[in-house]
């Protein structure tokens, strides 16, 4: 039998008292990225930043898009991030180290009481900038929304290096890329969905929410596994074809514009739901930059006059010959404390080596303005323009 499975995601905010504690957990985020990304390209492998510690919309809470996934029997749930950037699956070990503070503040996936359990015990490893996370592997029951999905292997954390983890509402990640960028050539969560033909057609899709309390909705958004929620957009999908090297959704040819042109000779770009951010090569983010007015704060990131936004220009990405605008407002991140306000650029610097760079990425700030459709059985992504007002609106094929 084919399922549909509709799985809402949550958002949460991080309630700081200060402006300047808020300001240094986005540091740490931004610099555990940058060193993050490099590890991997370096390696010419690829994840996407775990940690979604962000500043969302006008309204300026700090949120994470996460939903809920449960392991082994009787069921054990856990908040997980869906990642598009990465392949694996990975939860807090029962046998998480307890010098490391994430251990204390996540749940544990504990397999003595999981009698569905196989033991595997093979290494696992991922290098982020703040350390290496490891654990080993186990075997279990995954259950996502209305589907069961038999015997996946995934990764018991036992050491979570890093503040960011602390900090983090989600307890683990599910990664949605192609199984060639999988550690340990693991089958991915999706794989086996397709695998098991448990899909109506082998898709899922996004619709990420504004989130804040002049929003009009309270929900974080929706991921969809096996369909597409028509009323979440307005208009016709535009898909856009995945390039030869099957990794984590790349696109080819691209350019970027707005008074100026960037990327002439074309570009290469990945979408990505587990970066919060847009990011690419420093010549171009530098070059932007200074068409709108940022000033350069620190690492690749970038600050911007509160007071100067209703005049700063649109950005628009052609996107396989069809044009994709982002108001000043929309790439825009405001973060206000009591009666301080600051603006961050909602683009970033990211410099990734070759083979796999140079590479545009576009995160969280663009999938809030654009629905996502990705597409294994054809392989493509669809993007239409997000319908923020029907957010968790029912409309599923």
């Amino acid at each position: 039998c084919c399922y549909i499975s509709f799985l809402p995601l949550a958002t949460a905010m991080l309630d700081t008292k200060r402006l300047a504690l808020r300001m240094n957990l986005i540091l740490v985020y931004l610099l555990n990225l940058q060193l993050h990304f490099y590890l991997f390209f370096s390696l010419d492998q690829y994840f996407s930043p775990l940690t979604i510690l962000r500043c969302v919309d006008l309204n300026s809470h700090n949120a994470q898009y996460y939903g809920q996934i449960c392991l082994g029997t009787p069921k054990q749930c856990f908040n997980v991030v869906f990642d598009t950037g990465s392949s694996n699956l990975w939860v807090p070990s029962s046998k998480c180290c307890l010098i490391h503070l994430a251990c204390w503040v996540h749940k544990h996936y504990r397999s003595l009481f999981s009698c569905t359990h196989k033991a595997d015990k093979s290494k696992f490893e991922i290098h982020y900038g703040s350390g290496s996370l490891k654990g080993f592997l186990s075997r279990d029951v995954l259950r996502i929304g209305n589907l069961t999905v038999k015997n996946q292997t995934f990764a018991e954390a036992t050491d979570l290096p890093g503040l960011v983890f602390v900090a983090a509402k989600f307890d683990g990640i599910m990664g949605l890329g192609y199984p060639s960028i999988s550690v340990n050539n693991i089958i991915p969560p999706f794989d086996n969905m397709m695998k098991a033909k448990l899909l109506k057609n082998n898709v899922f899709s996004f619709h990420l929410c504004k989130y804040g309390p002049t929003s009009q909705q309270d929900n974080g958004g929706e991921v969809i596994f096996g369909g597409i929620n028509h009323n979440a957009y307005v208009g016709k999908l535009h898909y856009i074809p995945v390039s030869r090297k099957k990794t984590c959704w790349p696109w080819d040819l691209f350019e970027t514009t707005n008074s100026s042109t960037l990327c002439k000779n074309s570009c290469q770009g990945i979408v990505d739901t587990g970066t919060s951010l847009i990011t690419g090569p420093s010549a171009d983010i530098k070059a932007l930059h200074d068409v709108i007015g940022a000033q350069h704060a620190f690492g690749g990131q970038y600050i911007i006059d509160c007071q100067k936004i209703p005049v700063m220009p649109s950005i628009t990405f052609h996107l396989d010959g069809k044009p994709y605008t982002l108001t000043p407002e929309e790439y825009t991140l405001q973060i206000r404390q009591a009666k301080v306000t600051a603006c961050v650029s909602g683009f970033m610097t990211l410099d990734i080596p070759k083979p796999t760079g140079p590479l545009w990425i576009l995160g969280d700030v663009f999938l809030r303005r654009y629905y996502s459709v990705f597409d294994r059985d054809h392989d493509r992504v669809g993007l239409a323009l997000s319908k923020q007002s029907s957010c968790g609106s029912d409309g599923k094929d």
